[in-house]
């Protein structure tokens, strides 16, 4: 199949564009490659998928309407997966309008032109964190998620209810799946795993924020990929019926809401102590108190993600770990 992937130059994007490629498929790949965090990772992305004859990368920014739709009319379609935005919890109290004019305004032109030109399936990336602080877990499709605390979950969730105004007038089907803290090799340096494996090699102190009382449901990226891949083979429908409880599928279009987790939370100081283990060396610890925008625990439910595609992500933490830390040592010859 044709498929348009947004963000391969990005930690998922590259991911998910790797696998459709081993796949037998065609990619048409879109990426700003901003310097949000080092362009050169992103640019090693890129040139991993370049040895695929069936990869076609564009430099493009979303909000570049014009350009945009040019790809997209040249790619001509069948799957549209959407992973570019601006990501980071902490960034968003930084740059606000980057996650308007990136997670809104570029989703929206991408959302548009499947609008004039409808895929066989649009499938869309958001995040755990549109359920805000939540107590009742684990944390189902069908919970409220009305209140996100950061711009960056805020700009997610108005994504969800944009893409769902189009699946319903336009008849696109259209799946969102949300993410519960991804990791593994290629990973961003922004996300906690890669700066303590990063300053645990390097003999600096790590920061544990909330004094280590947080627990977070980790997905692996291979986990991820497979769940993306299995879901784009079964595009929702406009029928109005649950499988189980937690089916976010919409009465009023071919629309549905995904958890992408493994319902397993691992408690911060037990993953801190498994990095320990995969790279050998013990952390300087630096306890702290919580970071404005984050919450103390996530957790998946999976029954919906089953209950369609029969899998839900599996992988033991201390494989993932081990995993990321042998890339790193191999990436930055550390």
């Amino acid at each position: 199949m044709r498929c348009l992937v947004t963000g391969t130059a990005g930690f998922v994007g590259f991911h998910l564009a790797r696998r459709l490629l081993e796949l037998g498929h065609q990619v048409t790949g879109i990426d700003g490659i901003t310097a949000y965090y080092d362009p050169t990772l992103k640019q090693a992305r890129h040139a991993e998928l370049a040895h695929f004859g069936s990869f076609r990368p564009h430099l493009c920014m979303l909000e570049e309407a014009g350009r945009l739709g040019a790809i997209y009319e040249q790619a001509a379609p069948d799957l549209v997966l959407h992973l570019a935005a601006q990501a980071g919890v902490r960034y968003s109290l930084e740059n606000p309008r980057a996650y308007i004019e990136s997670n809104v305004v570029g989703s929206f032109n991408l959302i548009e032109l499947c609008r004039r030109s409808r895929p066989r399936h649009l499938l869309i990336a958001s995040t755990s964190s549109v359920y805000g602080d939540s107590s009742d877990f684990p944390l189902s499709e069908t919970d409220p998620a009305n209140h996100p605390l950061t711009l960056y979950a805020a700009s997610k969730k108005a994504v969800e209810a944009i893409a769902h105004s189009y699946a319903h007038l336009w008849d696109i089907p259209t799946t969102l799946f949300r993410f519960f803290t991804v990791y593994g090799p290629w990973g961003r340096p922004d996300m906690a795993y890669f700066k303590f494996v990063e300053r645990i090699l390097a003999g600096h102190p790590i920061d544990i924020y909330n004094h280590g009382r947080m627990e977070r449901d980790f997905t692996y990226i291979d986990d991820l990929v497979e769940a993306i891949v299995r879901l784009s083979d079964v595009p929702p429908i406009r029928d109005g019926r649950k499988t189980v409880p937690s089916d976010s599928s919409s009465p009023a279009a071919p629309y549905r809401i995904v958890n992408i987790g493994g319902r397993q939370p691992v408690k911060l100081l037990d993953f801190v102590a498994e990095i320990e283990r995969a790279t050998g060396k013990k952390a300087i610890r630096n306890y702290m108190d919580m970071q404005p925008g984050d919450v103390q625990r996530t957790e998946a439910s999976t029954d919906f993600i089953e209950a369609l595609i029969g899998y839900r992500p599996t992988t033991p933490l201390p494989v993932g770990i081990a995993e990321f830390v042998r890339w790193y040592r191999d990436y930055y010859r550390a």
